[in-house]
């Protein structure tokens, strides 16, 4: 349906994740993916959604002078705010370890930021979803590690795993934000423009 409406413009998703690419197909857009290797540094001082919103803006800045007329680019950024801290991707096994023991019998927040990029203008918009985890034994925290290697995802876990269905009591917003992508506001943002 959307698919018809943004007939004249040439979406690119500049990202590498494959559930933001899948979502893109589930929602029957044509896109392309453009990579450039982005080292992702944020000002220190930054908290919560100005990093996602930093990151994203990066990400996008990187083809600025690349895009055609009619392309749009999309970028985005996760992040796990816990505790005052931004929790990235693991480096290791045991940085996995560590990151889902300080989410087990807690509540901390989701935040994407997506970016859409033109030869004319940039906008951003972001998602903060809350997600609360029952208390989670070592040994199950260990069994997910080993068997799903959550190496690339923000906050060592991904929800629509099996970490998701036996630890996850609670959420609050967009489940596909914890995903990677607050899908209906990409959609919203995207229908506007048709």
């Amino acid at each position: 349906m959307l698919q018809n409406k943004l007939k004249q413009y040439k979406l690119i998703l500049a990202s590498g994740s494959p559930r933001r690419q899948q979502f893109f197909k589930d929602l029957e857009l044509d896109f392309e993916i453009r990579l450039k290797e982005i080292e992702e540094i944020y000002p220190p001082e930054l908290k919560a959604a100005e990093i996602t919103n930093f990151l994203a803006e990066l990400k996008a800045n990187a083809f600025e002078g690349d895009l055609e007329q009619n392309e749009i680019l999309i970028t985005s950024d996760t992040i796990v705010w816990h505790n005052e801290n931004a929790l990235g991707k693991p480096k290791d096994k045991q940085h996995a370890f560590e990151i889902i023991k300080s989410l087990s019998n807690s509540t901390h927040e989701v935040i994407t930021s997506v970016c859409f990029k033109t030869n004319l203008k940039t906008e951003l918009l972001h998602e903060i979803t809350k997600v609360t985890f029952n208390e989670l034994s070592d040994e199950s925290i260990i069994y997910y590690i080993d068997k799903y290697k959550p190496y690339d995802k923000a906050g060592a876990y991904g929800i629509q795993e099996w970490i998701g269905f036996i630890g996850v009591s609670k959420i609050e917003g967009s489940y596909a934000n914890v995903m990677g992508l607050p899908v209906d506001k990409v959609y919203e943002y995207l229908s506007k423009l048709a």
